[in-house]
This record gives structure tokens, C-alpha cells and sequence, in this order.
């Protein structure tokens, strides 16, 4: 089976790689970190250049104990979008904003550590969802929202 994603590291792409494990990022004073480590091993096994030794991928994934899917998908991206970006990271995507801030945040605390509203023996989760409504501290929240947000500020408060 041939691959679709081919490695073939330049001579000046395998020195940097060789050199990123043999020393690390010392010169900007930052080791990195194992994931990136990992990807170099991985991208220089995966070398189909002619003087390489041509791993297969179940080798690579053997060897440096990964999936042949991670092996696969590195190769891909090594493809696409280069050696820099083949060993970072890449952000996370559709990570939502919270809705309240750190005071939005406070305000409800505050609110759920006081009187609860009249005929009431206590707060509830949708009661204080629509106080932070009334008190304009969000347009809009949902009862499960407040009790993240509780559950997140309380626990630290302990």
C-alpha cells in the first residue's frame, strides 16, 4: 500500500530535529515539552528520503508507543502545513467564552449566600439563574451554567 502523505525531511530538517532531541530548546531557555519531543521521533522515523530507513507506521507507533493514527495523522499535517506546525500544538477550537465574569461571577456568589427571595427556604439553581437576569449581569443564562459557575467558585472558596 502506498502512502498518501510522504515524509522526505531536507538534510537541514533532520539536523533540527536530531538537534531539538539531542539538547532540547535551551537557547530560549525552555525545555520542550514531550509531546513535541515525541513528533520529532515520530517525523524521523516516518523519513522516506533515500537514505532513511522507512519505517512503516504500525513500526513507528510500535516503537515509540503511539497509534498508527497519530503517526498518520502527523504525517499529514507535515504535509500540509510544514515542520513548525507539525510540532506544536494547535489551538483549541470552539472553546466557548464563559458567560459571566469574574464580578458576574462574585455578584451570584454573593446573591446565593444571601436571603433567599420571599416564600422561598432556599436558593435553587433556576432562581438564581433568573436573579442574574433581573440584576443584568447576563441577557441570558440556564440553570446549568449557574451551577458550573458554583461549582467552580465554591470548590475554590473550601
Amino acid at each position: 500500500m502506498q502512502k498518501v502523505y510522504v515524509v522526505q525531511l531536507s538534510s537541514e530538517e533532520r539536523e533540527q530535529l536530531q538537534e531539538l532531541i539531542k539538547r532540547g530548546n535551551r537557547k530560549k531557555g525552555q525545555r520542550p515539552s514531550a509531546l513535541k519531543l515525541t513528533r520529532a521521533r515520530i517525523l524521523l522515523k516516518a523519513d522516506q528520503a533515500d537514505d532513511a530507513p522507512a519505517y512503516t507506521d504500525a513500526e513507528i507507533a510500535e516503537a515509540l508507543h503511539v497509534s498508527p493514527k497519530t503517526v498518520f495523522n502527523l504525517r499529514k499535517r507535515w504535509v500540509e502545513m510544514g515542520l513548525e506546525q507539525a510540532l506544536e500544538r494547535r489551538p483549541q477550537q470552539n472553546r466557548r467564552q464563559p458567560k459571566l465574569d469574574g464580578k458576574a461571577e462574585a455578584k451570584l456568589v454573593a446573591c446565593s449566600c444571601g436571603p433567599p427571595p420571599g416564600g422561598r427556604s432556599k436558593w435553587t439553581l433556576r432562581l438564581l439563574a433568573d436573579r442574574a437576569v433581573e440584576l443584568e449581569l447576563v441577557d441570558s443564562i440556564s440553570h446549568e451554567a449557574v451551577r458550573q459557575t458554583l461549582k467552580k467558585t465554591l470548590s475554590s472558596l473550601g
